[in-house]
This record gives structure tokens, C-alpha cells and sequence, in this order.
């Protein structure tokens, strides 16, 4: 979606490996070069295995970036759009209640994520001279002082 949206508003993408440390700082460090740049973080084993070295590395080289839960960025990150995973963590457990109460599972709806959530860390926008406009604060779920 992200690659074939790109273009579209005059974006190019570059995708970076995350299977190693190595690989994700090489891959960040030659991404870093280019001017206007930024990084899109999506959830992968990868990401969210080194998650504290691509946020240093967000912060080493002024990269803006956004990521997909609350924890990157409540742990450094600049910015988290995705599904509130409480929410999700919810909705679980009112499936294993109605399956406990003896509904079958192949009769309960699948369910997209409803609810989203978005979080700004501040502290991290000022160490790179990050301005956030005032109507994208407005819009927050949770702003990180």
C-alpha cells in the first residue's frame, strides 16, 4: 500500500532490511544520506526485535519516524499510528468468553480494528528540531512531554 500510494504524492520509498543489527544500522546510515528524508517503521519481528536500535538510530541521524504502536513511542520514538492494542487485546477476550460460554469460533464475525490511536513524543521532536504543528497535537491520543 505504502509503494503504490507513494508516487501518488511524490514520495519515493526505499525499503531497509531489519533481519540484524548490522543490517538495519547499514540500510538506516545510507538512508540517512539522502535529503527530506524520513522512515516509516512497519510491525515485523524484525522492527520490533531491534525496536531500541532503530529508534537511537532515528535519533543519531534526525530522521523523523513513525511506528506502528504505542511503545516505540513511549520508548524514544517520535511518532505511533496503529490500532490500539489494548483494544484489541479486549476484543480477544470477549471472543474466548463467548467461545467459553459455548459459541463455536467459526460463527463469530471477524472483526477489523476500530479503534486508533496516536501518540507524539515531544522530547523526541525537540532533540531534532522538530517542529509539531498545533493541529496535528490537537489530534493526539497521548502526547509524550
Amino acid at each position: 500500500m505504502i509503494e503504490s500510494s507513494a508516487p501518488v504524492l511524490g514520495v519515493k520509498t526505499t525499503a531497509i532490511g531489519v533481519h540484524d543489527a548490522t543490517e538495519i544500522e547499514r540500510g538506516v546510515a545510507s538512508f540517512a544520506e539522502q535529503p527530506n528524508g524520513g522512515l516509516i517503521v512497519l510491525a515485523n519481528p524484525g522492527t520490533i526485535r531491534n525496536r531500541d536500535l532503530i529508534i537511537v538510530l532515528a535519533a543519531r541521524y534526525r530522521l523523523p519516524a513513525i511506528y506502528m504502536f504505542r511503545y516505540f513511542a513511549t520508548s524514544g520514538g517520535l511518532i505511533a499510528y496503529g490500532v490500539d492494542q489494548l483494544d484489541q487485546w479486549r476484543g480477544a477476550a470477549e471472543y474466548v468468553d463467548r467461545i467459553l460460554k459455548g459459541e463455536k469460533p467459526r460463527d463469530l464475525p471477524v472483526q477489523a480494528p476500530s479503534k486508533y490511536q496516536l501518540v507524539l513524543n515531544l522530547k523526541t521532536a525537540r532533540a531534532i528540531d522538530l517542529k509539531m504543528p498545533a493541529s496535528l497535537l490537537a489530534r493526539a491520543d497521548e502526547v509524550i512531554e
